[in-house]
């Protein structure tokens, strides 16, 4: 990874997405239901309380432990002990099937469909945050496995402002949340 990530907008949690693969993942995992940003600063909080980021470290912590450190004030997430749950069981799988090195979701995707089947296959993880994912790294990453903009659906779609994954600096975070905002305003009549 060698982009410049601006999800957090906060410069020493978006170097770290930037170049930790797995604080990417659990950034990503934790976009639901809190601002954008206040997902994406997570990772950084985490590692600050533990010392470091190690997918393996998290597995062999106990679970209920983990998501007591993610209840911590300021909690990492509005839901802190289910999320932390799930941060837990996404460093398993990330310890347990691929070695440690969540990188290898993308880097042994032989194409789209199979990095966005990777990305579902997380825990935490549905067909839309894959799809976002794939989006995310495509546009901003230059991971692009052929069938790539296919395998994001409406979100690989270039020079729109629907997702993190059009997210670059302030700016188009402004976008981003006016058409999510215009989607909800649409969706209820």
């Amino acid at each position: 990874m060698n982009a410049a990530l601006h999800l957090a907008q906060d410069d020493a949690a978006d170097a770290l997405l930037s170049s930790d693969p797995f604080a990417l993942v659990v950034g990503m995992l934790l976009d639901q239901q809190v601002p954008m940003e206040k997902a994406f600063v997570g990772p950084a909080v985490l590692r600050e309380r533990l010392g470091g980021l190690d997918p393996a470290a998290i597995a062999a912590m106990d679970p209920d432990e983990f998501a007591e450190i993610c209840a911590t004030p300021p909690a990492v997430h509005r839901y802190p002990t289910s999320m932390g749950t799930r941060v837990h069981a996404l460093a398993v799988h990330v310890r347990d099937q691929l070695g440690g090195d969540a990188s290898r979701i993308w880097r042994d995707a032989s194409d789209g469909d199979d990095l966005r089947s990777r990305l579902q296959a997380l825990p935490g993880f549905g067909p839309q945050k894959a799809q976002i994912l794939v989006a995310l790294l495509g546009k901003q990453l230059g991971v692009r496995p052929d069938g790539w903009r296919a395998a994001a659906g409406g979100y690989g779609e270039a020079d729109t402002f629907r997702s993190v994954a059009d997210v670059v600096d302030a700016g188009s975070l402004v976008k981003v949340r006016a058409y999510k905002q215009e989607q909800k305003r649409q969706a209820r009549g």
